[in-house]
């Protein structure tokens, strides 16, 4: 692969994973304008956020089958056609019950994009450069938060908040066009993979037994439920405490989002030198510790607007670290049930997305301590899980080395 196809794919497939970031965070600036036109609050719009990461979490579960059975592009192809007729459906919604199942199927449609380029990321390169891979295609995802409110802020002054959504929907088309004529086709069909309910589920639980990756897939998954609770809990916490404008949040959230680009760069740097492993645990107490002093200076009134963007600007730095090395570790194991192994991580992803995000909904207060609380939450139970884990795991092996030492002996 050459200098220059290696950057394509690497953009495409980046492209793939921002389907889902950019319908996440593009209408945000909109829920004000949303909740006025449908005549309803705030927090019932947050609700469609919900009903969305709940769609994730659900939808790869079916795809991973689906991209094992018949190779890489017909079931992702299939997933975002689903996607473009579901977001122009959210722009003709007159109701927030409507615009919540819209946003379901429209999930179900843009997850097949997260899987695919996961999966193929495993297809396409060897196994000690999946990280730096993974690595780069989140500096592409981390692009998408410093864009998409910022432009979705602007989009809803100008044209109305409908106009966010058609955007969506002609962004994927062109997206769909590059995967057509750009990207490699990958791992080929494979009939031998049954869709029956009996062996998917098989397949499912061989993928669960491998240590490895239900460490990195539980402990991973959960850390990286932060940003989805930041993204739950900023509109109401900039734009009604704060009472910042919507474009002055969209360059709130694009200054956030940075935070991830850095640490993304520093991850390819570190790569050189430490393992992943290590770069997991050190990042995790770093975010815990970060955490606690964003909790206090909640609690205790220490903050002010741009000390909490600063406070949650250095906590989210951990994002660009901790999740590209959860990635990689989770699906180091697998070469045969990549796309369920892909499915699975990034279902659990999302489905602790969506409870982050759905905990920061049910204890909306009026205050910043619902969304700092639940961020720290999720570092601290992934740090938790990856210590217990991992001691469990060695404290297995040292008891089956000692036991199969004994019948040697014997």
């Amino acid at each position: 692969m050459t200098r220059r196809q290696y950057f394509i794919v690497i953009l495409i497939l980046g492209a793939l994973s921002t389907i889902s970031p950019f319908a996440i965070d593009m209408y945000l600036p909109g829920f004000p304008a949303i909740a006025a036109d449908l005549n309803t609050t705030i927090s019932q719009v947050q609700f469609s956020l919900t009903s969305y990461l709940i769609g994730i979490s659900a939808g790869q579960l079916l795809y991973g089958p689906l991209l094992d059975r018949y190779g890489r592009k017909m079931p992702l192809y299939m997933g975002l056609v689903i996607y473009i007729i579901a977001s122009l459906g959210c722009a003709l919604t007159n109701s927030v019950e409507s615009l919540i199942g819209m946003r379901f199927l429209q999930a179900i449609g843009g997850c097949a994009g997260m899987v695919a380029a996961q999966a193929l990321v495993r297809d396409i390169f060897p196994v000690n450069k999946t990280a730096q891979a993974f690595s780069l295609l989140t500096l592409v995802i981390a692009v998408s938060p410093m864009i998409a409110p910022t432009v979705g802020g602007y989009m809803t002054t100008a044209f109305g908040w409908h106009s966010v959504f058609i955007a969506l929907a002609a962004i994927t088309a062109l997206i769909m066009a590059g995967v057509h004529f750009f990207l490699p086709v990958g791992k080929v069909a494979d009939p031998s993979i049954s869709l029956r309910p009996k062996p998917v589920l098989n397949n499912f639980l061989t993928v669960l037994r491998q240590p490895q990756f239900l460490i990195y897939m539980l402990a991973g998954g959960i850390a990286t439920a932060a940003p989805f609770a930041y993204i739950a809990g900023s509109a109401d916490v900039f734009m009604n405490i704060y009472n910042v404008s919507e474009q002055e949040y969209g360059w709130i959230f694009a200054t956030i989002a940075f935070a991830m680009i850095g640490s993304t760069q520093l991850n390819h740097v570190l790569l050189k030198r430490f393992t992943s492993q290590q770069i997991i645990i050190v990042t995790l107490y770093y975010q815990t510790a970060i955490g606690l002093l964003m909790v206090l200076g909640t609690w205790y009134g220490w903050y002010g607007k741009y000390s909490l963007v600063a406070i949650i600007f250095i906590f989210l730095t951990g994002q660009g670290l901790t999740n590209p090395n959860a990635t990689a570790l989770s699906l180091a194991p697998f070469s045969k049930h990549t796309g369920s192994a892909a499915a699975l991580m990034g279902s659990f992803r999302m489905a602790m997305g969506g409870l982050a995000s759905a905990i920061v909904s049910f204890l909306h207060n009026g205050t910043t301590m619902p969304m700092v609380s639940i961020m720290l939450g999720c570092a601290l139970v992934g740090l938790l899980i990856l210590m217990t884990s991992t001691r469990i795991v060695r404290y297995r092996a040292s008891r089956q080395m000692v036991e199969e030492d004994t019948s040697v002996v014997l």
